[in-house]
C-alpha cells in the first residue's frame, strides 16, 4: 500500500513538472485519474418545472445558459480537457479558473469574477476496503442561473439534495442557484460530521488497546489517525475563510436570504474544526501514554532482571569462595559441607526476597 503512495506522489510529481514553463491558463490535469469515462449529468427546475437527464456531449447544456430556470450541470471526471475548453469557451470562463479545475492539489478557495463565483472544496469518503481516508477536490461555479460543478469521480454526497429537488421539499426549488450552491455545500460539511464519527469510534477503540495491552499495531494505528487528521485539517481549516468570504462578498449573485444559510455553515465549519483540534490533541496524549506504558513495561522487566541479578551477586560470591582450588580449606572435607552452603545460599535469597517485598520492590 505504501509502494502505491509513492507511486501516485511521483507521477504527480511528474505531471506538475510537465506544466513548467508553460503559458498561464494551459490545461493539463495533475492528479490521480479516478474514472475512465467522463459523466454529465444536467438537472433543470424551477419551482413548477423538473428537468433530470444524463447527456452524452457537453454541447447538450448550452441551451441552456440562457434559460431563467436554474441549471445543475454536474461533470464527474475531469481528466479529460475537451468538454472543460468547450464549457469554459460557452460560460465566459477565464482560463486560470480552467487551470484550476484540472489541478486536484488545489486547497479550498472562493475567487470572484464578473459573473460567476469560483469556489474549490474537498470532499471527503472512508474507504473501508483500505481503511483510509480519502480527499476529492470538487469545484464549483456559481452563476446567475447556474452552477456548474466539477468531481474527480463518480459518487459523491448530493444524493439529499438531488432528491429535495426531485420531489420539491424545501426551499431549493422555490429559490435561485445561489442557494443550489450553498446546499452543495452544506452537503459536504454535514458529511465531515460523518467522518468525525467514524474518526471518534476509531479513537475510543484504540483508547481501549492502550488501557489493556498496547502494541506495536497501536502504535501504527495511532500514527494513520495523525495522518487522517492533517487530511482534514487541510481540507477544512480554508474552508472557513471560503464560506465567510462567500457569505461577506458584495456579488449580487448571492442574496441575502442565503447569506443567514451561510453563515450557518460557518457554524457548522467551526464546529468541525473544534473537534478536529480535539482529536488531534487527543492523538498527541495517546502517543505519550503509549510511550509511557511502553517504558513503564521496559522498566517493570528491567526491575525483575535487577532483582534477579542482585540475589545471585551473593551467591556467586559463595560459590566462588568455594570453587577455589585451595588445599587446605576447613569446609571441604567437612561432611555437612555441602548441604551447609546450601542452606546458606536458600537462607541468604529467603532474607533478600523479604527485604524486597518490605522495599514494595516486587
Amino acid at each position: 500500500m505504501n509502494l502505491g503512495k509513492e507511486i501516485i506522489t511521483m507521477a504527480k510529481r511528474i505531471k506538475r513538472s510537465k506544466k513548467s514553463g508553460l503559458p498561464p491558463g494551459t490545461l493539463i490535469h495533475i492528479g490521480e485519474k479516478k474514472t475512465e469515462k467522463v459523466r454529465i449529468t444536467l438537472i433543470d427546475y424551477d419551482e413548477e418545472h423538473f428537468q433530470e437527464k444524463e447527456v452524452k456531449t457537453i454541447e447538450e447544456c448550452f441551451p441552456f445558459k440562457d434559460k431563467p430556470t436554474v441549471t445543475w450541470i454536474n461533470i464527474d471526471g475531469i481528466h479529460n480537457i475537451e468538454p472543460i475548453e468547450k464549457i469554459g469557451k460557452n460560460f465566459n470562463l477565464h482560463p486560470l479558473l480552467l487551470e484550476d479545475i484540472m489541478s486536484t492539489e488545489q486547497r479550498p478557495k472562493i475567487e470572484e469574477f464578473d459573473n460567476h463565483l469560483f469556489i474549490i472544496l474537498k470532499m471527503l469518503s472512508y474507504d473501508k476496503k483500505e481503511d483510509e481516508l480519502k480527499a476529492e477536490q470538487v469545484s464549483l461555479i456559481l452563476g446567475s442561473n447556474f452552477v456548474i460543478s466539477f468531481q474527480e469521480s463518480e459518487g459523491d454526497v448530493f444524493d439529499p439534495a438531488r432528491e429535495r429537488i426531485r420531489t420539491g421539499k424545501g426551499r431549493i426549488r422555490k429559490t435561485g442557484s445561489d442557494y443550489l450552491a450553498y446546499t452543495l455545500m452544506d452537503a459536504i460539511v454535514d458529511n465531515y460530521f460523518l467522518i468525525l464519527e467514524k474518526v471518534g469510534e476509531r479513537i475510543e477503540d484504540i483508547e481501549e488497546e492502550l488501557m489493556a495491552d498496547p502494541t506495536k499495531e497501536t502504535l501504527q494505528e495511532i500514527h494513520k489517525l495523525k495522518s487522517d487528521m492533517i487530511i482534514l485539517r487541510k481540507s477544512v481549516w480554508p474552508l472557513r475563510e471560503v464560506i465567510s468570504g462567500m457569505e461577506r462578498a458584495e456579488s449580487p449573485l448571492i442574496n441575502d436570504s442565503t447569506r443567514t444559510y451561510l453563515r450557518d455553515v460557518y457554524d457548522h465549519t467551526i464546529q468541525v474544526i473544534d473537534t478536529i483540534e480535539t482529536f488531534r490533541d487527543m492523538l498527541s496524549g495517546m502517543l505519550d501514554i503509549y510511550l509511557s506504558s511502553i517504558s513503564n513495561r521496559m522498566n517493570e522487566v528491567m526491575k525483575v532482571l535487577t532483582i534477579i541479578a542482585t540475589i545471585f551477586i551473593p551467591l556467586t560470591f559463595i560459590t566462588g569462595i568455594y570453587g577455589m582450588n585451595f588445599e587446605y580449606m576447613p569446609e571441604l572435607h567437612w561432611q555437612l559441607g555441602y548441604p551447609a552452603v546450601w542452606l546458606v545460599m536458600i537462607a541468604v535469597v529467603a532474607l533478600m526476597f523479604l527485604y524486597f517485598r518490605r522495599k514494595r520492590w516486587l
